[in-house]
């Protein structure tokens, strides 16, 4: 089957929102990120989108020497691409969020396209206890949050990191973010095929209605015509609803506990692994392929696994 008949299904393992009391199944510790890492490479994800955490806290941390425990180990289990991130938590500096990417030289690197209001607040109206200090201001703060992400912001992770030949998981949250997208790719600083990450339902962001779905694709489509892959993950609850929408356009999918805890309606996820198992199941219903990583690797033209420099 052509590489354009397959799905690429990314996981995103444990990110920077979602906090521990929040449900005992979000990896914390770096074991706990290496299994829940390798269960997701096993159930047909691959590319592992990773954050990490303080062991003790849960509290997100983009020090370089956080992600150290775990990397290597990943690498050494499975054939996945891995993608570090640089969005790391919207209460941290650019030059902090680009520091583990540029060190580690990863195939992917995540990229957030544009600055947003970014508000998680409304949890708080769903958790009311808390086993850390940092949980309730970490949600309460993001009322009066914006994640930047302005031009220079953008050109510094470019500029960090694109020497080391990663490339980059285009985070967009919004239509303008495309055309912040395409401003980079007239001045030449970014190279097709672009891998474009729609995301739906964050507050702050667009909406989940399906309208604003094939809004984000018939914009891609005309600013990048056939020189991107299109991939969408949905917050919370809308989580699956988006991805079979996507798929039926088309599109590549994120699942993972740092977009939704759950996996029903009312019904926590047990690990990243269960969702990525659903969402394999929604690819093959359709009729289409999950990816494998090296087929992945093509798709988005990666450098490959054996030129990291972890």
């Amino acid at each position: 089957m052509p590489t354009r008949d397959k799905v690429i299904i990314t996981c995103a393992v444990t990110g920077a929102i979602h906090t521990p009391s929040m449900t005992p199944h979000l990896p914390i510790t770096p074991d706990e990120i290496v299994e829940a890492a390798l269960g997701a490479a096993e159930a047909g994800a691959a590319i592992l989108h990773l954050h990490a955490r303080d062991p003790l806290t849960g509290k997100p941390d983009q020090s370089p020497e956080a992600f150290a425990p775990f990397l290597q180990r990943i690498k050494q289990a499975t054939n996945a691409a891995v993608n570090i991130t640089t969005g790391g938590s919207p209460y941290m500096t650019v030059a902090e969020r680009a520091e583990p990417a540029a060190r580690y030289k990863p195939e992917v690197a995540s990229l957030n396209m544009g600055s947003m209001n970014f508000g998680f607040f409304p949890l708080l109206a769903k958790y009311t206890e808390f086993k850390h200090d940092w949980e309730r201001e970490h949600l309460e703060g993001s009322r009066d949050l914006v994640f930047r992400n302005s031009f220079k912001d953008i050109e510094y992770v470019l500029q960090t990191c694109s020497g080391n030949g990663t490339r980059f998981e285009f985070e967009c949250y919004d239509i303008s973010h495309l055309y912040n997208l395409a401003h980079f790719a007239e001045r030449g600083l970014v190279q097709p095929p672009f891998f474009i990450q729609s995301v739906f339902g964050l507050l702050g962001g667009i909406g989940t209605h399906p309208e604003d779905v094939m809004h984000m694709k018939r914009t891609a489509d005309r600013l990048f015509g056939k020189d991107f892959r299109w991939s969408v993950l949905g917050a919370g609850k809308d989580q699956f609803r988006i991805a079979t929408q996507a798929l039926s356009m088309g599109g590549n999918i994120r699942v993972g506990l740092e977009d939704s805890i759950w996996i029903a309606r009312g019904e926590l996820a047990k690990s990243n692994a269960q969702q990525v198992e659903k969402a394999r199941r929604l690819v093959e219903g359709l009729g289409l392929q999950v990816a494998t990583p090296d087929e992945a690797r093509e798709m988005l033209a990666l450098k490959g696994a054996d030129q990291v420099a972890f």
